[in-house]
């Protein structure tokens, strides 16, 4: 029986510099970009329910978000939503998700492609 071959080990991942927690930041941006909310056309990071995205420089990323209303009929499943979407971003670390209701949810924080996109503008 032939020997098995042992897995490569891993690089060690060196902390990330600031300019890299801005890149890594975008590209989580990107990947949350692809949730939508199912009763509105717009995805949840345009729609502005996505607060903040801090990335360490161990490469975790916290996300703080809300949602249009606390009896949103998606309250259950969009937070974890996009926490996946997170995760699949090459290169990050841990995801962790924080809902909050303070602020809350408001127009003033839709970009101008969703306000388009819903009539507002």
């Amino acid at each position: 029986m032939p020997t098995p071959i042992p897995p490569e080990p891993q690089p060690e991942r060196l902390p990330l510099n600031a300019f890299e927690q801005t890149l890594l930041q975008s590209e989580v941006a990107e990947q949350i970009r692809t949730v939508f909310d199912p009763e509105i056309p717009v995805n949840v990071y345009d729609l502005g329910l996505i607060y903040d995205i801090q990335v360490q420089p161990n490469r975790d990323v916290h996300i703080l978000m809300t949602l249009t209303s606390p009896n949103c009929p998606v309250a259950g499943s969009l937070p974890g939503e996009v926490q996946t979407a997170a995760q699949q971003t090459y290169g990050v670390g841990k995801v962790t998700l924080e809902l909050t209701w303070d602020p809350p949810f408001g127009l003033e924080r839709m970009s101008e492609e969703a306000k388009l996109a819903l009539g507002f503008m």
